[in-house]
């Protein structure tokens, strides 16, 4: 299969040009009309015939010419909003930023999908290639897993590829995370807080929402501090807090919103149910009112244990045992679990399933920055890497489980 890689390695000025349009045209969540069509009109291009399942989730078929299994590659396509400060060429012409990676997984999925249509008669079993919206709110995955995407036909295993910047790896590696839980479940919440306005002359007559926000994010602070046993690892971030439009005026509400990020359900419910107890009571403390609410949530990311043995033995093969890490085994422990959240947790739940980490560029060699940064960067010398992986491990997984 090194003649796969060479394949991929002649599509490398392609892959190239598929992340640059789609950096320069970055979208985010559900609306990506524009990559969107640039996705479906290259797969069409192919001699494919792309679906929109669902608003900008886009699924395509490679193979099924031959009897055998399902094999699922999913791509990410949205970006985040984020205004570029960058100086690259194709920094983004929009308001919004792929400060993520997302078009790099997109144009290595695009790669994979060249290379899968020309190999499409040695395909024993069906390719089901997933560019997926709306990954960073964690609405996209939910989308296009209640579209069918793991149906017609049923999807029996799952991959993808997530790149990092800014580590201290050089890039080009293949990064194997350990089986079970590698990434933080995910859950988005609002505290609104209902007081009584008036003038800031007499707050003697106001119930005021500010003052009962501020006492409610001081008291969150405790779950972690005091509630949670030390190894019990969990965040809990307020991201906003918000109330009011002038100086001398006390609004009659005000919110708090923020994420909490766990890697066990006991967990997750605990600190749920302690959000809820603490807003409550302490916004009753000061006569006001609060409610709560959720406006999405993700579930832990799993990593199959045969998937991850599998993707060993194959890519190793393909790329050299020297560019396939083992996670468990990297410096300081760089890529252990992860505390950021991944909504193909979604589709790990419901099909054995395997996460990659790519390294697309080291601080030795200027990559700084960090995700969802504006002034972050990605080495794109390894998309031909990336999408070789992919089209590989699809191709020796369905001969490996007929």
């Amino acid at each position: 299969m090194n003649k796969l890689l060479e394949e991929a390695k002649a599509l490398q000025n392609t892959l190239i040009k598929h992340r640059r349009y789609i950096h320069e045209n970055a979208e985010i969540e559900m609306e990506l009309p524009c990559t969107t069509k640039y996705v479906m009109d290259k797969l069409v291009e192919m001699s494919y015939e792309p679906k929109e399942i669902c608003k900008s989730g886009v699924v395509a078929i490679a193979g099924g010419k031959n009897p055998g299994k399902t094999f699922l590659l999913r791509a990410d396509m949205d970006a985040l909003p984020i205004i570029e400060e960058t100086d690259e060429p194709f920094k983004s012409k929009t308001n919004y930023m792929h400060a993520c990676g997302h078009d790099l997984h997109t144009a290595m999925l695009l790669g994979a999908a060249k290379i899968l249509k020309e190999h499409e008669d040695e395909i024993e079993g069906t390719v089901k290639l997933m560019f997926q919206p709306a990954e960073e709110p964690i609405k996209g995955a939910q989308a296009m897993l209640k579209a069918g995407v793991l149906e017609n036909p049923k999807v029996d295993a799952a991959m993808m590829i997530h790149v990092a910047t800014g580590t201290q790896f050089p890039s080009g590696l293949l990064v194997v995370r350990h089986p079970g839980i590698i990434s933080s479940a995910s859950d988005w919440f609002t505290i609104k807080v209902k007081g009584k306005g008036g003038h800031s002359s007499s707050p003697n007559l106001t119930i005021d929402p500010l003052n009962v926000i501020s006492h409610i994010f001081i008291a969150l602070e405790s779950i972690n501090a005091r509630e949670l046993a030390p190894a019990d690892n969990a965040a809990i971030t307020v991201g906003q807090m918000h109330g009011g439009n002038t100086s001398n005026v006390i609004p009659d509400t005000a919110f708090l919103s923020g994420t909490i990020r766990t890697f066990n359900n006991e967990t997750r419910l605990f600190i749920k149910k302690r959000l809820e107890e603490i807003s409550l009571s302490v916004a009753k403390t000061f006569r006001a009112e609060a409610v709560i609410e959720y406006s999405c949530s993700c579930p832990s990311l799993i990593n199959d244990a045969e998937l991850v043995k599998d993707f060993k033995s194959y890519t190793s093969s393909l790329v050299g045992d020297d560019k396939v890490v083992d996670a468990d085994k990297a410096q300081n422990g760089a890529y252990a679990t992860m505390t950021g959240s991944e909504d193909f947790g979604y589709v790990t739940e419901l099909v054995p399933s395997i996460m990659i980490g790519l390294t697309t560029g080291s601080t030795a060699d200027g990559y700084v920055y960090p995700h969802h940064h504006p002034k972050t960067k990605f080495d794109e010398s390894p998309l031909y890497i990336g999408a070789a992986a992919y089209a590989n491990m699809a191709i020796e997984w369905l001969k490996n489980n007929k």
